[in-house]
């Protein structure tokens, strides 16, 4: 089992002293309340006020809230009393439920602030709130990626109203997320931002972090900083009185003595966890404390009570519907009877685990998501749109401007006067007109490829972060300088929009040559120019690059063989023609394999080259398209793919040579 990391489950918790009291005040409200709008307000904050100590009297309440809300047709504490519902099923480990209860909050709160820019601000908290806890039912059961997707919504209207408190809880859920995901740089980035609010602000939750900054410390064996994070947290969380916290830090304390090799430690405090979990229904939790603890027995070769643990984890697993227990539980049962020499059983719950397993693996087939570096892509994007609608503005003036002074001509000049000087004066602004027209196009060209930079130094940087995980640090300092060798090419170009052919193949050889780096030689490359293509022939930065990157990645790497990538560039009838070609799996297998992926990031730089050729074609007026096509063998078997550009051809220097060898 991996260490644990606690997320909040809601977003503002209580003592059980303070929550007491606040219960005690609010039942002598509700006995006050003389119309159904306070009664609804009241039943809500009362099951809020149970959250931490008494989820049955939380539903209770909730319910009362739901049915009077939609009865009177209030809409936000409707909205409310299913964040409150959600809320309670979260900690009974019924997370469909908890789902569709926060899906529906958010959708009334959406509707409230749908085409409302005064939107109050119990609405956005709400809605913040909603999408804050879709993220942490999608945590509960491992599906971090989306849990990342709605934590960044959540935080993004805390952090626009000025909830400090709230902004530091859901960072403590981002850092978790990313944890969860082997980002530890990014979790630790989260963690910290949290703990520096809740210091600021005395923030009795902080404990909560603290032990994920603990279990941060575990899980890269030092135990002596684990030890005082868990020491400090431990203090926060008595203070706190939180049973589901408390439950969660006996189960890291026990995974700290198990490194400790302190094996009584582990099991007193996992026997704790279960206790404290068992107050509060907490399946979810007891599930996972089972599984540590069959894991230790059957290492202690001590098969009953490994037995016990393991069934009493697979039927939790089961009720709560989270596959990844149900997966660790079958893969121990099956452990435990391999120790006891029962093949058969052994072979059952085998097969069992690797049929779980399977739908696990199928359910968690989705992608990194979110990048917080494509802020700055997003921030480019929008200066380029503000300088477009400008030009455009300005295109709007000289036309008015041309209309307006056409009928001050025609008035002021007489006959065959004012007919020449409107023919002279038209043509001027007709040729302004058009030179407007196609810098707007050669702007938007540009403004497409500001947005194909970044997209592929963010490729890069992926490249490298996985080169280093796989390769080391020595091969990744060589790594490193190929690539700051292909990043100043890129800098060197990125303000102009043709390059000179060579510089796009020397580009090209750089990238070639860093993937082949990456995937260790999985395959080789060739880049041939006809000898008719003249040394000024120029093409946009950056164009070949995205059908490269994918003729390597949907291509050849799921491929067995090693591959083979050829580039040619030929001019034929009056065109520059490239065409990449690669050994790979084929147009439509790596299609189908898309297709059955579920990807929260979704990328830009196909979609962003098209457009790119659009715009060529517009400032050209020349036809400037790709072409995409499988290869296949004489039994119709691929044997890989097929990318042609067709370019107008395009100059360094536009000579008047080169302007009449066009037309």
């Amino acid at each position: 089992m991996k260490t644990s990391f606690l997320i909040y489950v809601c977003c503002s918790l209580f003592g059980l002293v303070h929550s007491q009291n606040k219960i005690d005040s609010l039942k002598a409200a509700l006995q006050a309340s003389k119309n159904d709008i306070d009664k609804t307000q009241t039943y809500n904050a009362l099951a809020d006020a149970y959250k931490t100590s008494d989820p049955k009297q939380m539903l209770a309440y909730a319910t009362k809230a739901l049915a009077l809300s939609e009865k009177i047709g209030y809409s936000i504490e409707a909205g409310q009393a299913n964040l409150n519902l959600g809320n309670v099923h979260i900690i009974l480990g019924n997370y469909s439920k908890a789902l569709q209860y926060f899906a529906t909050a958010q959708n009334i709160f959406e509707a409230e602030s749908q085409g409302n820019p005064k939107t109050s601000l119990t609405i956005k908290k709400g809605l913040a709130k909603a999408y804050g806890s879709i993220g942490i039912v999608f945590a509960e059961q491992s599906n971090y990626a989306k849990a990342l997707l709605y934590h960044l919504k959540s935080v993004r209207i805390y952090e626009s109203i000025g909830e400090k408190k709230k902004c530091g809880q859901v960072y403590n859920n981002i850092g978790v997320a990313y944890q969860s995901q082997g980002e530890t740089f990014k979790a630790l980035e989260y963690f910290l931002k949290a703990q520096k609010i809740q210091e600021q602000l005395s923030d009795p939750q902080i404990g909560i972090t603290l032990t994920n900054i603990a279990n941060g410390y575990l899980k890269e064996n030092d135990l002596v900083k684990a030890l005082d994070y868990y020491t400090k947290a431990k203090t926060k969380i008595d203070a706190n009185q939180d049973p589901r916290a408390l439950g969660e830090w006996y189960n890291n304390m026990g995974l700290y003595h198990l490194a400790a090799k302190k094996p009584s430690q582990a099991i007193e405090n996992w026997n704790a966890a279960i206790t404290t979990f068992g107050q509060i229904e907490d399946k979810f939790g007891v599930a996972n404390t089972y599984l540590y603890l069959g894991q230790l027995y059957l290492e202690q070769k001590n098969p009953t009570a490994a037995m016990e643990s393991a069934n009493q984890a697979l039927q939790l697993g089961k009720q709560i519907g989270v596959l990844e227990q149900i997966v660790e539980a079958e893969k121990l049962l099956s452990a435990i009877y391999d120790q006891q020499h029962n093949s058969k059983q052994s072979l059952l719950h085998f097969k069992l685990y690797s049929k779980a397993k399977d739908s696990l693996t199928n359910a968690e087939t989705i992608r990194k998501s979110v990048e917080s570096a494509m802020n700055f892509e997003f921030e480019k994007r929008e200066v380029i749109q503000r300088e477009e609608l400008q030009k455009k503005e300005l295109l709007l003036q000289q036309q008015a401007k041309q209309n307006k002074l056409q009928l001050i001509f025609a008035a002021l000049f007489a006959l065959m006067l004012a007919g020449i000087a409107f023919l002279y004066y038209n043509r001027m602004q007709l040729k302004k007109t058009l030179t407007l027209q196609k810098e707007l196009a050669e702007y938007e060209q540009k403004a497409l490829h500001l947005q194909m930079n970044p997209h592929f130094v963010f490729n890069c940087l992926g490249s490298i972060s996985s080169f280093i995980v796989q390769n080391g640090t020595h091969s990744a300092v060589k790594y490193l300088a190929k690539f700051s060798k292909l990043m100043r090419l890129t800098l060197e170009y990125s303000k102009q929009s043709l390059i000179p052919i060579d510089k796009e193949i020397q580009s090209l050889e750089n990238y070639l040559e860093l993937e082949q780096l990456r995937f260790n030689h999985k395959f080789n490359y060739t880049i041939s120019k006809d000898k008719t293509i003249e040394d000024d022939i120029a093409l946009p930065p950056l164009l070949l690059q995205p059908f490269v990157e994918n003729a390597i990645i949907h291509g050849i790497i799921p491929s067995k063989e090693v591959g083979m990538i050829s580039i040619s560039f030929a001019i034929e009838d009056r065109q520059l023609v490239c065409v990449i070609k690669d050994t790979g799996i084929g147009y439509s297998a790596s299609k189908a394999i898309k297709e059955k992926s579920v990807s929260v990031h979704q990328s830009m730089a196909l979609d962003i080259t098209k457009k790119r050729l659009q715009m060529i074609s517009t400032s050209t007026a020349k036809k400037a398209e790709v072409n995409i096509e499988e290869m296949t063998t004489e039994t119709d078997d691929s044997k890989g793919t097929k990318v042609t550009l067709h370019l107008p051809l395009q100059y360094i220097e536009h000579t008047e040579k080169h302007q009449s060898a066009n037309n």
